[in-house]
């Protein structure tokens, strides 16, 4: 076959060489967009060589490996598929931005263990049993009248009549709370205790002193009465009288109740 250009001006010179037949359809495509390409002869490597390396469907092979048993490296082979390039600036704030996040999630980690450690050191939610008497927290408690400084912190008690896992209780409310939804959390409720004994059961009880002194040698008859006083005992208001004897010095003078001044008619 000569080596001449009319293969690519006129491509059926050369119909009867099978090779160029199989080009056929490539260079009609190729002349339908003759007019886009208006150098199309510059084309036709590129046309030979995807021809080459297009697996054929008789064979299963492309032409490259049947006739020289291997293909020929194409563009994409060269190309790195597996590197991600990019600017570096781009990549400096990539790390930066992530090194701040590793920080921060760190940071907000190191805090929850500290404020629960704080909690759990401070805090112990109370261990509830059915039929335990508790108050409950008055904190959501919207019915109630008058200011909400002057309320109750806490009303009851009431009774359990049924535990919600560990983290609720269900109480029996009176009348007055009938409104109200019965379910609370534990964390708004605390044991009742009817008396501080039961409160504090480690307590020593001290024996109540009597509300006065009794001296049985009365220094003798009461001259005056010299001042009053108001003092608080076994958690009732007591007023005293401080009294002063005939014929003694003001070292003698004693406090006595009301009822207890000798001569009590003085008054």
């Amino acid at each position: 076959m000569p080596n001449t250009n009319s293969v690519a001006y006129y491509y059926n010179s050369f119909n009867k060489s099978t090779g160029v037949q199989n080009w056929d359809p490539s260079w009609k495509n190729l002349c339908a967009y003759g007019m886009e390409y208006k150098d199309w002869v510059t084309l036709l490597p590129a046309v030979q060589l995807a021809y080459n390396t297009s697996q054929h469907s008789t064979t299963g092979k492309t032409p490259a490996v049947v006739e020289k048993g291997w293909n020929p490296l194409l563009p994409v082979d060269n190309l790195k598929k597996n590197l991600l390039t990019i600017h570096p600036t781009a990549k400096d704030f990539h790390d930066m931005w992530k090194r701040a996040c590793e920080t921060a999630s760190k940071c907000i980690a190191e805090a929850k263990e500290y404020n629960k450690q704080r909690w759990d050191k401070t805090h112990m939610e109370p261990e509830f049993k059915e039929g335990d008497q508790v108050l409950v927290s008055t904190l959501n408690f919207n019915m109630l009248k008058g200011p909400k400084k002057m309320r109750d912190t806490f009303v009851g008690p009431f009774t359990i009549i049924k535990l919600i896992g560990k983290n609720e209780v269900e109480v029996k409310l009176t009348e007055e709370f009938s409104r109200k939804h019965p379910v609370f959390p534990v964390s708004l409720g605390k044991p009742y205790f009817q008396t501080e004994e039961d409160k504090f059961l480690s307590r020593k009880k001290n024996p109540t002193p009597p509300d006065i002194v009794e001296v049985e040698d009365s220094p003798g008859p009461v001259s005056k009465i010299i001042k009053a006083r108001k003092i608080r005992l076994n958690g009732k208001d007591q007023r005293q009288y401080l009294v002063r004897f005939k014929n003694q010095t003001a070292d003698k003078d004693k406090w006595f109740a009301e009822e207890a001044i000798p001569d009590g008619n003085f008054i």
